[in-house]
């Protein structure tokens, strides 16, 4: 990319979407084409072929989805696996259409088996049953990734494929209904707090395993993988017919912690002193999903955010924002 390529965000006003703006912005990239969702409905194929037919961009980054934690999972699914195969069909459709010369398609680390060697490889795709809580979430992600790579292989464009783990960062979701982990934490925490509770009550056991990683840093790999040299960037879009891997790179930070780790330290960050109460008759999620990033690794990048550091700025960012409804649970 060039500091005056045509660049589409799908989905910038959210979390992900939100973090890859600014570091594009932060990289002296202006030549910006940013809808948000009540200008532009990503489900809607001729509003999306509209959309690339006048703004002609060079470069996509799909980062629209619809997502959330487990109660939003397990309360709609459908809309998760409609919505989601929408916009992935109708923006990556319109891209090779409109010849895009590279599209950066975000997936989840969730389109991997719930039970699979830790850490887990790329390759460890489709080769074991999904969790159950966000199968249909994650079926819709595994479908884009497929479609991806079907485009490369029949019509020769160059989509790929980004795999982060768990997300958290400024402009994340806080409802306590569709918010991912540490969001509903941090809300939990922080209303608990104000309101004087003695506890706060989260969903599981808290034993589950997770790794997290700061949209920041997600968004920074995923700009240096639209920048790289084209013979760097093609090796991992082409696919081999020896030996067949889809093009997805896997990006983390290295270390998980689990729920209750990862409690404490939301607990003390928004400076909670009650007790924590464990509801184990609520879903705990994938056991574990620890990313390999050793690939990432290789091509120069590594993660920068801490895990202390990451929560102060994402509990400043949410008591800079009006509250959202929503109640119940959202650990995910």
């Amino acid at each position: 990319m060039q500091p005056g390529s045509r660049i589409y965000v799908a989905g910038h006003l959210g979390l992900a979407g939100s973090a890859i703006t600014r570091a594009l912005k932060g990289r002296g990239y202006g030549n910006l084409v940013l809808r948000a969702r009540s200008e532009l409905d990503l489900t809607d194929r001729a509003v999306v072929r509209a959309l690339f037919a006048k703004e002609r961009p060079e470069y996509v980054f799909l980062a629209a989805a619809r997502a959330g934690g487990i109660m939003a999972n397990k309360t709609y699914p459908a809309e998760f696996i409609h919505d989601n195969l929408a916009i992935q069909t109708n923006v990556i459709d319109e891209a090779w259409r409109a010849g895009v010369k590279r599209l950066l398609f975000l997936g989840a680390s969730c389109i991997y088996p719930r039970d699979c060697p830790q850490p887990i490889r790329e390759s460890s795709l489709q080769t074991g049953p999904l969790e159950f809580t966000n199968q249909a979430y994650a079926i819709a992600k595994i479908a884009g990734v497929e479609m991806c790579w079907s485009y490369n292989r029949q019509h020769g464009t160059r989509f790929l494929t980004a795999v982060p783990n768990n997300l958290y960062g400024p402009g994340d979701n806080y409802d306590l209904e569709s918010g991912h982990v540490l969001a509903a934490f941090i809300r939990k925490f922080h209303e608990a707090r104000t309101s004087g509770a003695k506890s706060v009550t989260l969903w599981g056991t808290g034993k589950p395993r997770r790794e997290m990683v700061h949209s920041d840093d997600m968004a920074e790999a995923c700009v240096e993988l639209m920048e790289l040299p084209d013979a760097r960037f093609d090796k991992l879009v082409a696919s081999d017919p020896a030996s067949p891997q889809p093009p997805l790179i896997n990006m983390g930070w290295g270390e998980d912690y689990t729920i209750k780790e990862l409690a404490e330290r939301v607990r003390a960050v928004v400076g909670f002193r009650g007790d924590i109460q464990w509801d184990s008759s609520k879903p705990d999620g994938t056991p574990r999903k620890l990313l390999d990033i050793s690939r990432m690794k290789a091509m120069g990048w590594s993660p920068r955010i801490s895990l202390d550091d990451g929560l102060r700025s994402t509990y400043k960012d949410f008591l800079s924002l009006p509250l959202r409804s929503g109640e119940g649970g959202g650990e995910g």
